[in-house]
């Protein structure tokens, strides 16, 4: 009998430390989630200035500045979307970090391009900044790929679970 009430002491003991974790857990997800949120406005503010300030600056610079960090506000959204789908299924998705990866990586592309342009007449930069665009461009790739997989074997998974059990 007492070992029995010792196995159930310990066992309240788990659920009030998994529950209190599982508070701390979500407080710092919550915690993440406000700090991208307010990054995000203060990213698109700061884009709207960039913008207002396309009167009297040339434009393609300007334009480049604005690209560069409305794909940061993307990025940020989608790093929010991962912190939300974590804190609903409990689990680290690994899809919306491949999408960040992938826009961090198409951001990189845009602004290399566009100062390799500015080097076409300084041979070996030049050719270091189309190397760095190429294995930038093959990183895209990877990762497209990666999220490929990984629909691949979420539609295996969930069609697998909708099927009959032919036993």
């Amino acid at each position: 009998m007492a070992q029995q009430q010792e196995a159930e002491d310990e066992q309240e003991r788990e659920r009030f430390a998994d529950r209190a974790l599982r508070i701390a857990e979500d407080a710092v997800y919550w915690s993440i989630a406000a700090l991208l949120l307010v990054g995000c406005v203060v990213l698109i503010v700061a884009q709207v200035n960039t913008l207002l300030r396309l009167g009297g600056s040339p434009t393609t610079p300007v334009m480049l500045e604005l690209l560069d960090g409305l794909l940061l506000v993307f990025i940020f959204v989608e790093l929010l979307y991962a912190v939300r789908t974590s804190l609903r299924s409990r689990e680290l998705v690994a899809e919306p970090f491949l999408i960040v990866g992938i826009l961090a990586c198409i951001k990189e592309i845009v602004v290399v391009s566009v100062d390799a342009a500015k080097l076409f007449d300084k041979g070996p930069e030049f050719a270091r900044a189309i190397v760095q665009v190429g294995v930038l461009g093959g990183l895209v790739l990877v990762l497209a790929i990666a999220i490929f997989v990984l629909r691949l074997q979420r539609r295996g998974a969930d069609h697998m679970r909708d099927k009959p059990d032919d036993s």
